[in-house]
């Protein structure tokens, strides 16, 4: 897939390891790698929260995927994209919309050519705001995500 730069990591839910892939549009996509070098920076033993646990930074396409972050701006002209990469998702297949542009057109609301939100193209299961995030708000997203899945109350 030609456009936004895309990355999938792992999270685990349900006792299982799920991939997490990153559709990255615009500014949030700069909190979603700061995430990932914090949850490197877990994994290597620099940080004692069990975050390291759910996350692995894989270089996997979206076939291999059952979570998509959509961070950043959705235009009308990127909806093809989006859609194709949900299609390309495994099953079961989930949605984190992370930051306010992907949540709702952000600052952007108003242009004629922005979508008024992800959610008007695929479900999504977990909203997280923000203009940009901090990156321990995606972690949280997924948290909140992991037990929403299991079926723990919040």
């Amino acid at each position: 897939m030609s456009g936004p730069r895309a990355r999938t990591d792992e999270v685990e839910l349900g006792g299982t390891r799920w991939r997490v892939h990153d559709l990255a549009l615009a500014c949030c996509a700069l909190e979603y790698a700061a995430a990932s070098v914090r949850l490197q920076s877990a994994r290597a033993g620099a940080d004692d929260s069990d975050v390291a646990r759910h996350f692995d930074l894989l270089p996997a396409g979206p076939e291999q995927a059952d979570v998509l972050v959509v961070s950043g701006t959705v235009t009308d002209a990127m909806a093809p994209a989006v859609l194709a990469v949900w299609d390309r998702l495994g099953r079961p297949r989930y949605v984190l919309s992370f930051g306010s542009c992907a949540n709702s057109g952000g600052p952007y609301w108003d242009s004629y050519c922005v979508t008024k939100g992800v959610d008007q193209l695929v479900p999504v299961d977990v909203y997280v705001p923000g203009c940009p995030p901090r990156p321990e708000a995606l972690l949280a997203g997924l948290a909140q995500l992991r037990r929403q899945v299991a079926g723990v109350p919040a």
